[in-house]
């Protein structure tokens, strides 16, 4: 009988490792994973500040915020991207804080009184939604077509269209100089101006790295011209300690209010739609297959990072889609430069002379960058609904009716002045009562009437340039040409979304 010669082992062939789950060197880990924390640290610290801000929290207490959402911002992406049991998508997916919650949490914040009161009920509805995520991830992930384009793109252009007020209360000076003389001040007006111009040059200059960083580097412009004509205030900066942990329940046992609860699980109701997006949109961008149980597993992340934010003095957490964008721009692949990112916010977050070089940023320069993220928002938004046919009745009156409710608490601010307080944490969020009523509408009209319903077809988003398909891989994690774009924040793509400008929001 004729033998088999062996083959030796050079001559067989070695499985490669897809893109996403390659191992880079330690040098390429580095570099790569804090061009993520430059493309996510300006959209990343906004929430704490505008928070803080509204609330009347002191510099100290403002700077402890920043340093905790930093801190949680690293482990929810370390979570997200490396994965434990059945919890994170292990995508390069960075986690921050969504801009979904400004708008309810200052509302929930408000209403219980500002400060750390106020901070306290907030945390206790985060914990609750966090804990509700988690759960009902596995049902969700198959709820996708219940959530057409109609819905997700009215839902974004009502997030990005209720923020834009709070930007300008910020350009204008902030909320606590509003009635005084200085509120809209031209100096004010001057560096929210300036800020704005100095980004939108950035990005229209057109190098993918400048773009990718462009708000990060109008806030550091804008604050560097506030300070050399004596209007930024460095001075707690050296009282500040170099070293510091955020601990749990930091300002006391969180409060646990029913209304408060609900609004934010229409909250994370809203975010599971994005993140869900986010996830299909990376698995496009890195051809690494995504279904159900990949999208359940990221939704698990979103709820245990959020509940660790209530815990640890932080927020509700989703993917960050500008972070998508830089993927595809840069190439790289491999999900664990994303947890090297994280592991960067974690010690960001251990600094607190960082957090408090970030709470001396002027409101008015802050105003003029969230202005340009907050714009960008809605247009995402607005470029979603143009792929719907709104010469259809019942598209245009989801459309027309949830935009109106949306503008009930922002353009009408007694209007649910007579409600009793609880019920006003959820009707004073232009964000919640508008979602929740796209929401509705849409099962109305599209569900509960047998009517067949849209589902989402993310290929309608897909760019020209993505018909080529991928290139070939390399062994460091980089993926030469193919993909598709995503950028901007929270906003909720998929496979074939198009692209949001980059750096923006």
């Amino acid at each position: 009988m004729a033998r088999l010669a062996r083959r030796s082992p050079q001559h067989i062939p070695r499985q490669r490792s897809h893109p996403v789950d390659t191992v880079l060197p330690f040098g390429k880990l580095a570099l790569y994973g804090f061009q993520h924390v430059l493309a996510f640290y300006a959209a990343a610290v906004i929430v704490p500040i505008m928070l803080g801000n509204a609330l009347g929290l002191s510099r100290e207490q403002l700077v402890y915020l920043i340093n905790a959402d930093l801190f949680t911002c690293g482990i929810a992406s370390v979570i997200q991207a490396f994965g434990i049991w059945k919890i994170g998508a292990r995508l390069p997916l960075v986690q921050g804080v969504t801009f979904t919650a400004v708008s309810p949490m200052i509302a929930i914040g408000l209403g219980a009184g500002g400060g750390t009161a106020g901070l306290l009920v907030v945390y206790g509805a985060v914990i609750t939604a966090g804990i509700a995520t988690f759960l009902f991830a596995p049902f969700f992930s198959k709820l996708v077509k219940y959530f057409p384009p109609v819905v997700i793109g009215t839902i974004l252009t009502i997030i990005g269209l209720t923020l834009i007020p709070q930007a300008l209360q910020d350009a204008a000076g902030g909320a606590q100089l509003r009635g005084g003389p200085e509120f809209g001040d031209l100096k004010n007006l001057g560096y929210a101006l300036g800020t704005l111009l100095f980004i939108l040059v950035l990005v229209r200059i057109g190098k993918p790295l400048l773009s990718s960083v462009a708000v990060l580097l109008g806030l550091v412009g804008g604050t560097a011209v506030a300070w050399l004509l004596g209007d930024a205030d460095f001075g707690a900066v050296g009282n500040a300690d170099w070293f510091g942990v955020s601990t749990p329940f930091h300002y006391g046992m969180p409060k646990f209010e029913p209304f408060p609860i609900l609004a934010m699980v229409v909250v994370m109701l809203i975010t599971m739609v994005e993140t869900t997006g986010d996830v299909y949109a990376i698995g496009e961008i890195t051809g690494k297959p995504v279904g159900n149980d990949t999208v359940a597993r990221a939704l698990r992340a979103d709820g245990v990072a959020t509940v660790l934010g209530g815990i640890f003095n932080s927020f509700p957490y989703v993917a960050f889609a500008e972070n998508i964008g830089l993927v595809r721009m840069s190439k790289v692949m491999s999900r664990f430069v994303v947890v090297a990112a994280g592991g960067f916010m974690i010690v960001l977050g251990l600094l607190p002379k960082a957090g408090s070089v970030v709470a001396a940023i002027p409101h008015p320069v802050l105003g003029g960058a969230a202005l340009s993220m907050f714009g960008m928002v809605a247009a995402v938004g607005i470029q979603i609904l143009g792929k719907v046919d709104l010469r259809e009745e019942r598209n245009a009156l989801i459309l027309a009716v949830s935009l109106g409710a949306a503008f009930l608490p922002t353009a009408v601010a007694p209007f649910f002045a007579r409600m009793p307080q609880g019920v006003r944490a959820v009707l004073d969020s232009g964000i919640t009562l508008g979602g929740l009523t796209a929401i509705a509408l849409n099962l109305l009209f599209n569900v509960f009437t047998r009517r067949t319903s849209l589902e989402i077809d993310w290929d309608e988003f897909a760019e020209d340039e993505d018909e080529g398909g991928a290139g070939d891989e390399g062994d460091d994690g980089v993926r030469a040409g193919g993909g598709f774009g995503a950028g901007g924040a929270h906003a909720p793509t998929g496979p074939g979304t198009a692209p949001h400008a980059p750096g923006g929001y």
